[in-house]
């Protein structure tokens, strides 16, 4: 009785509160890469101004009621005003739950669009580093480095079919590397040291779960790069 009265004083609480506050977007496409973990979203969002996205952004998505979750988007044209999402559905929770029930069509709201503060720095060389969750993250970096070459980096996939379809189908920048531990921490720490990269006129850009990050930073800064040299984003602990 008390969960279902608390239940219509949030719908009503809803329909009084967020019309007025949420932007609206509609589903062009949804792919699902099999087995379902990974979820690609192509999005229409006829209010974001994408010509400001001059760091890696993030969208604040109502995923429930007064839930929201902030994904990254990536591979955005301003003059369409398109963009597409890539959501890590390997746990349980709400994020994943309305990314798993979202078909082509759908309107989608949005509270609002942040920045993560990670722009590509003045450096011959840029690295990104990453696991499934911040996919659309690293993407949105390369997307943002001019010259393309300047750019390279890394993604955990645990799931050996998404590393074979990531590897045909998305940039060769971005290599592809198989998880062996929980947080993926060790597995990209050898791929790194394996890379030999100097310790001069590089950027390495970390985003992921908290655990892979703190890890890759502390491994990084024993390699001798300054803090000022390493941009960390964690997303999950």
């Amino acid at each position: 009785m008390e969960t279902s009265t608390l239940h219509k004083i949030k719908q009503k609480a809803e329909r009084w509160f967020e019309p007025s506050q949420l932007n609206k977007g509609r589903v062009l496409e949804v792919r699902h890469w099999e087995p379902s973990t990974v979820i690609e979203i192509d999005l229409h969002l006829p209010n974001a101004d994408m010509y400001q996205w001059t760091e890696i952004p993030y969208i604040k998505f109502k995923v429930e009621t007064f839930t929201y979750r902030d994904y990254s988007p990536s591979g955005w044209d301003a003059e369409t005003r398109t963009c597409t999402l890539f959501i890590d559905a390997a746990h349980k929770g709400v994020g994943t739950n309305w990314a798993r029930n979202l078909k082509k069509d759908d309107e989608v709201s949005y509270l609002k669009i942040g920045t993560s503060h990670h722009a590509p720095e003045i450096t011959p060389a840029i690295i990104s580093l990453g696991d499934e969750s911040s996919l659309g993250h690293m993407l949105a970096l390369q997307q943002m480095v001019l010259p393309a070459a300047r750019f390279s980096g890394a993604v955990l996939m645990a799931d050996e079919h998404h590393r074979d379809f990531f590897n045909q189908y998305f940039p060769a920048s971005i290599q592809t590397v198989a998880r062996h531990d929980v947080y993926g921490h060790h597995s990209l720490i050898k791929w790194v040291t394996d890379q030999n990269y100097s310790l001069e006129n590089t950027m390495f850009y970390l985003a992921g779960n908290n655990m892979m990050v703190s890890q890759l930073r502390r491994m990084l800064r024993l390699q001798g790069y300054s803090s000022g040299q390493i941009k960390a984003k964690g997303f999950w602990s």
